[in-house]
């Protein structure tokens, strides 16, 4: 059951994607509410899955792999949610559907809905650690996608080539501020979740914590880098999709670790 709404979730979030694609090839884009609907009822039944698949395993669903990746892409949505509007990046909407798709898909075809039972009640400290961490990399990847907008109109502009998006894009400056604050909040988010896993009173593999402080590092390096304006704002940009690809990278390192623990 719980399986069929995460495919329906997928479907929802599908549907935004295939939206976006007939406008851009018709090179007509304008921005809609279909969209924002569509990714709303993506976030209700993978809200509901997560939901049923927590009553089923009597703790928050992040036991294995599979559930990593469903609890990040609706994390993913969650600060869509939360943030799109309030930065009037509705456009992103355009962005974050197909990586929630990617994310969903993977989990969906990948054989790694692995049942692991535990011999050990449930540690509130332990979970609040893992949701809050993932809760962050939902922050993280929407720094990323608000990069990815910021270098497509960059590219417009320098090439003069300007398609119907480039007119339903915020400005650059609007854009680089978003990224910035994007980034400030997932770090403040990984660093109180970062702190409460000494709180767990458990050891943790070493393998976890090594990964965890490197992501913790890249992170704060981009955000001193933006401080004492080492990186321009493009270079920012840049750095924010490729600190999220290797942070997915590492996080596939910290719950394999985790799983063997």
């Amino acid at each position: 059951m719980d399986r069929y709404l995460l495919i329906l979730s997928t479907l929802c979030f599908l549907a935004a994607v295939a939206r976006t694609t007939i406008a851009f090839r018709a090179r007509t884009f304008a921005r809609g509410r279909f969209n924002f609907f569509a990714i709303a009822a993506g976030f209700v039944f993978q809200s509901a899955f997560l939901s049923i698949r927590g009553h089923e395993v009597g703790r928050c669903p992040l036991t294995n792999l599979f559930e990593v990746f469903v609890f990040l892409a609706w994390s993913v949505a969650l600060i869509y949610m939360l943030v799109g509007p309030a930065y009037r990046l509705s456009l992103m909407g355009a962005f974050t559907a197909p990586l929630v798709v990617l994310l969903q898909g993977f989990a969906l075809l990948a054989p790694i809905d692995v049942r692991h039972p535990s011999r050990v009640p449930p540690n509130p400290w332990l979970e609040f650690h893992a949701s809050m961490s993932l809760i962050a990399y939902g922050v993280f990847a929407l720094a990323c996608i608000a990069g990815v907008m910021y270098l497509v109109q960059e590219r417009q502009l320098k090439t003069r080539q300007l398609h119907s998006i480039f007119y339903h894009l915020p400005p650059l400056t609007e854009l680089f501020a978003a990224i910035t604050r994007l980034l400030w909040w997932g770090f403040a988010l990984y660093t109180l979740g970062l702190v409460s896993g000494f709180f767990v009173g458990q050891p943790l593999p070493r393998v976890q914590i090594l990964c965890a402080f490197g992501v913790w590092i890249l992170y704060a390096a981009i955000l001193n880098g933006r401080h004492l304006r080492w990186f321009a704002p493009r270079r920012v940009a840049a750095l924010c999709i490729g600190g999220f690809a290797a942070a997915l990278t590492l996080l596939w390192g910290i719950t394999f670790s985790a799983q063997l623990h």
